[in-house]
C-alpha cells in the first residue's frame, strides 16, 4: 500500500500524483464494493474502508510536512477527492482532508479520526478561565454523529471570529440523511467547554463572507466531477452492451449526441474544478470556487439526466449501480450553496470591480502553465 506521509520534491509531484491516484483507485475499488454501498445506504459506516484510507495517509494529504502531513498540492488533493467520489466512498474523506488542512494551516495540530465542517451561524463564544464555552446550533453537518472533531467558526462577545476545532462528545444529535443516504446531522451546543488548544484566530483565508461554506463548495465541486465521470463511464459501457434492432444503442446517432453532450458537460465541470484547485491559497480562490460550484452544479443535473436516459428503465433499478452516483450528484448540487448562490457571488465580484477588470481577472485565474 502506498504511504504518502513523506512528500516528494515539488519537481517529482506529477509522477508521484499519478502513482498515488492509481493506488487510491485500487484501494477504493477493493473496499467500496456494491455490498459496502448497499450497507452504507442502510446506515452502516464503512469501518474497513476508512481504516484503509487513513492508513494510506489520504486524510493528511494537504497538511504541510512540518505539521505531520504529506504536503501535497491542492491540485493533487482535489484529484484524490474526485477519485473518492468516482467510487462513491461512503465516508467523509473529503471533509476530513480539507478540515485537517485548514486547521493545521491556522496553527493547530493534526488530529486522529474523522473531522468535518460545520457552517452554522450565530455560534457564540464566551471566555472562561480555562478557555471558552460555545453555544448554538449546527444544522446539516456532514457525518456529524460520526465525526471525532467538527471544524467551525464562532464569534465572541467583541465580535471577533475564531476557528474552533470542537471535539465530538455525547451531545444531542438529530440524525437525517440526504437523498444519497449520507448523514447530515444537526447538533445542539449549550455552554460546551472549548479549551485554548482548540481555538485559533480566524485566518484571513476564512474571512470571506462565505467562510467555511466556500471550502465546502470546493469539496462538492470536486466530488461532483468524480461522480459525473463515473456516471458517464457507466452510460458508455451500457450503450456499447445494450442492443436494439440488432446493434448496440451506442451506434444510434441520437444516443451518440446525448453522450457527447454529457462528455462536454463533464469536461467543462472538470476544468472549473481544476481551476479552483489551482487557485487554492490565492486571492482569486473565492471567485474560482464560485465558478466551480456553479458550473459543476449545472453540469451535474444535465449529466445525471442524460445518463439515466441512456440506461432507460434499467438505470432506475436498485440493482444497477448508477443510482449511487446520480443520487450523490443531486445531493451535492444542493449542498454548500446551489448555483444561484454562487452565480450571485460571481456577479457581485465582477460588478464590484467594473467591466474593465473582468478580462484581467479571468487571465489571473488561468492555471500556471496554461497556453494562450
Amino acid at each position: 500500500m502506498l504511504d504518502i506521509h513523506t512528500a516528494p520534491a515539488a519537481s517529482e509531484e506529477d509522477d508521484f500524483a499519478a502513482i498515488l491516484l492509481e493506488q487510491t483507485d485500487r484501494l477504493l475499488a477493493h473496499h467500496v464494493t456494491p455490498a459496502a454501498l448497499k450497507a452504507a445506504d442502510e446506515g452502516a459506516f464503512p469501518l474497513a474502508a476508512w481504516a484503509a484510507v487513513s492508513e494510506a495517509g489520504l486524510p493528511l494529504a494537504l497538511v504541510p510536512e512540518e505539521a505531520g502531513g504529506a504536503g501535497l498540492s491542492a491540485v493533487t488533493a482535489g484529484q484524490i477527492i474526485r477519485r473518492s467520489a468516482y467510487h462513491a466512498l461512503p465516508a467523509p474523506l473529503a471533509e476530513t482532508l480539507i478540515a485537517q488542512a485548514l486547521w493545521t494551516r491556522a496553527g493547530g495540530a493534526a488530529v486522529d479520526g474523522i473531522v468535518t465542517l460545520a457552517t452554522g451561524t450565530g455560534l457564540a463564544l464566551s471566555s472562561t478561565a480555562q478557555g471558552a464555552v460555545l453555544s448554538g446550533t449546527l444544522a446539516s453537518v456532514p457525518w456529524g454523529a460520526h465525526a471525532s472533531f467538527i471544524l467551525l467558526i464562532a464569534h465572541d462577545g467583541d465580535g471577533s471570529a475564531h476557528l474552533v476545532l470542537l471535539p465530538h462528545a455525547d451531545r444531542p444529535v438529530r440524525t437525517r440523511r440526504n437523498v444519497a443516504n449520507e448523514p447530515r446531522d444537526s447538533l445542539t451546543l449549550e455552554n460546551v467547554h472549548v479549551d485554548a488548544d482548540s481555538l485559533r484566530p480566524l485566518p484571513a483565508a476564512l474571512a470571506d463572507a462565505d467562510g467555511l461554506m466556500m471550502f465546502g463548495a470546493f469539496i462538492r465541486a470536486q466530488q461532483m466531477v468524480g461522480a459525473m465521470e463515473r456516471s458517464l463511464d457507466l452510460a458508455l459501457t451500457y450503450a456499447n452492451e445494450r442492443k436494439q434492432f440488432g446493434k448496440p444503442i451506442g451506434r444510434f446517432q441520437a444516443v451518440q449526441h446525448m453522450l457527447a453532450e454529457a462528455a462536454g458537460q463533464c469536461a467543462a465541470a472538470g476544468a472549473a474544478a481544476q481551476l479552483a484547485a489551482s487557485a487554492w491559497g490565492g486571492a482569486h480562490f473565492p471567485f474560482a470556487v464560485a465558478v466551480a460550484k456553479a458550473r459543476c452544479g449545472e453540469a451535474a443535473g444535465k449529466v445525471a439526466e442524460i445518463c439515466h436516459q441512456v440506461h432507460g428503465a434499467m438505470g432506475f433499478t436498485h440493482e444497477h449501480p448508477l443510482h449511487f452516483f446520480t443520487r450523490r450528484l443531486w445531493a451535492w448540487r444542493d449542498e454548500f450553496g446551489r448555483e444561484a448562490h454562487w452565480q450571485e457571488r460571481i456577479g457581485r465580484a465582477v460588478c464590484g470591480q467594473g467591466g474593465d477588470a473582468l478580462w484581467p481577472m479571468l487571465v489571473a485565474l488561468r492555471p500556471s502553465g496554461a497556453q494562450d
